[in-house]
């Protein structure tokens, strides 16, 4: 696992057009998709690989209802980057202990997905993490309603992945889903754990 994701620690943000539009992202499963044509904001989250007895699992986020973006959805821990952060990990790395009280010394950083670009005008960078269980947490009421963990074997698995698609704002849209029990996890963030399943697979 370490061998496979250590390709980039820190990548660097792309610039021009092709590039971005070559991005793994919310456009690039819509046939002649084009990403925002705004300027992207850097972004910067942690997927947290817990280390259990039982197997891996991985840490998600279940975001406050009161939130003016992305209310209610489950996420990874993480957010814009700040002038302060050195780099993407160090961003991944604050915002996580910001929003779970998750230290960053009881985070082991193994590499990073493919950079993926939102809808709503972020480029993020999935920093990977290895945790040892317990762990301590401390949620800000603000923005987590609660985190849980999903079974990195679940997610590994093709047959709980979908596709769906649905008119969202006047768009059409193509997203990842993996319904788990009672969770429903889309989006950006069913995108970056599809990559996680690419990489950990190939």
């Amino acid at each position: 696992m370490r061998r496979r994701l250590a390709h980039c620690v820190a990548g660097q943000r792309a610039s021009d057009p092709t590039t971005i539009a070559l991005m793994r992202g919310d456009h690039s499963l819509v046939p002649g998709g084009a990403p925002p044509a705004t300027a992207l904001t850097p972004a910067a989250v942690l997927v947290p690989l817990v280390i259990r007895p039982e197997g891996l699992s991985v840490l998600l986020t279940q975001r406050t209802q009161h939130l003016a973006a992305h209310a209610g959805q489950i996420s990874f821990p993480g957010g814009r980057e700040e002038t302060t952060d050195r780099d993407s990990v160090e961003a991944a790395l604050r915002e996580t202990e910001e929003e779970v009280g998750l230290p960053r010394d009881h985070v082991e950083v193994i590499g990073r997905l493919d950079t993926y670009v939102t809808s709503t005008g972020f480029e993020v960078t999935p920093v990977v993490g290895l945790v040892r269980a317990p762990y301590p947490l401390k949620l800000d009421p603000f923005e987590v309603a609660e985190v849980f963990e999903v079974p990195l074997a679940f997610i590994l698995d093709p047959a709980n992945r979908e596709r769906h698609s649905r008119e969202i704002k006047g768009r059409h849209r193509t997203f990842y889903v993996l319904p788990y029990r009672h969770r429903y996890i889309w989006g950006a963030t069913a995108g970056m754990l599809v990559n996680l399943a690419e990489v950990l697979a190939s």
